[in-house]
């Protein structure tokens, strides 16, 4: 498979993202396909592959009528659909499908419908880490960020930066949560949550659903609209650890290293040729280790290289040009949404464009430093 031949020809979301407490995370799932299916002129008989993270593949299946033949239910957090989008091409180039919905639904402020999390109690998380009050997400992630802001002489100033950054593309997207203009300082003086961590530097937590359809780019060629295909150049996922305590460097993730360094290779271009970032930012300290471990910036570097402005509106390197899971939307898996912004902005039709962008890498992570995926998109076939 050469950089390219696979495109995502159908990309949507709910037609709200929010607080949705009438669907279902089921009826988000199936919003959310229709319209990605349509997206892309076809209906749903034209699809014969499905991947979710949850529910099972199967469900999402059977409430759109698809009579799939790969079936793919890979769950390893958040980042999953950076996952199903590689499993995806690589399945359509060795045959085994011709065109795969990648879907997602959650209803993760209502819980309508949601589905039951898994026990952990007996898991090495449950019995090491939980009782020590690592539960929620921003509980957990308070000593890697610790740990990393303390070896490089950061601080609580610079997880402000990436909040008062990314809200400014917030600002005018009438689709995000938080759209408020925020001061560095009213960030800092928020409510605190959990040391270092105040409320702005936790994601929000929404309703929403999204979904792509992934296809050749020869079928793309024959589909309605073949000049809004976006292809894949190059992907590339690793795994974590399962417990953030156990993570061989809390400084570091080589989940996000790993990945981003197989999707740059099998794309063939550098971190220097992309021109515009999405990473997966459920708190605010993630898009400083994106940065620095996927080669953006040096290590160090990462606070100033935002408090600098380049990573906001007319910076060099823009990034989650949406607002991100800090503004945006952020239903428990976010890295849907990543997706879908890169493809608008591939597109030319994100609500803040990014003038001439040619090439978006996207970055997702799951739970904890659990595992990593990344994506090379480009609105040109190489």
């Amino acid at each position: 498979m050469r950089p390219g031949d696979i495109a995502i020809v159908g990309a949507a979301e709910t037609d709200e993202v929010g607080v949705l407490p009438e669907l279902s995370m089921l009826e988000l799932h199936a919003e959310a396909s229709l319209r990605a299916i349509a997206d892309a002129g076809l209906t749903p008989a034209d699809i014969d592959g499905v991947a979710t993270a949850r529910p099972y593949p199967v469900a999402i299946a059977e409430r759109l009528g698809i009579k799939a033949r790969w079936l793919d239910g890979t769950a390893v957090g958040g980042g999953s659909f950076m996952l199903h989008t590689r499993h995806a091409a690589a399945a359509i180039a060795a045959g085994h499908a011709s065109a795969v919905l990648i879907s997602h639904g959650e209803s993760g402020r209502s819980r309508s419908g949601a589905s039951p999390m898994a026990n952990e109690a007996a898991s090495p998380r449950g019995q090491f880490e939980m009782p020590y009050g690592a539960v929620p997400p921003y509980a957990t992630f308070t000593v890697p960020a610790m740990r990393f802001l303390h070896e490089r002489g950061m601080g609580r100033r610079d997880l402000a930066e990436v909040v008062v950054a990314q809200r400014r593309w917030a600002e005018p997207n009438p689709r995000a949560f938080r759209r408020k203009p925020i001061t560095v300082d009213e960030v800092l003086d928020g409510p605190e949550i959990a040391y270092p961590f105040t409320r702005d530097m936790c994601c929000v937590v929404t309703d929403g659903g999204g979904a792509l359809v992934v296809t050749s780019a020869e079928r793309a060629r024959d589909l309605p609209r073949p000049e809004r295909a976006v292809h894949l150049l190059g992907a590339g996922e690793a795994p974590g650890t399962s417990m953030v305590s156990q993570m061989e460097d809390l400084g570091s993730f080589s989940g996000y290293r790993e990945a981003s360094a197989e999707a740059f290779r099998t794309a063939g271009i550098t971190p220097a040729d992309v021109d515009h970032f999405m990473g997966y930012d459920a708190f605010a300290h993630l898009p400083l280790y994106m940065l620095e471990d996927i080669g953006f910036v040096g290590r160090g570097e990462s606070g100033a290289f935002i408090a600098e402005g380049h990573t906001t509106v007319g910076g060099s390197l823009p990034m989650n040009t949406n607002g991100g899971g800090l503004s945006y939307t952020h239903t428990g898996m976010y890295g849907m949404f990543a997706i879908q912004e890169a493809v608008r902005q591939l597109r030319g039709e994100a609500v803040v464009q990014v003038p001439g962008a040619e090439i978006s890498f996207v970055q997702g992570v799951g739970g904890f430093f659990w595992s990593a995926g990344s994506l090379v998109l480009s609105n040109q076939r190489p």
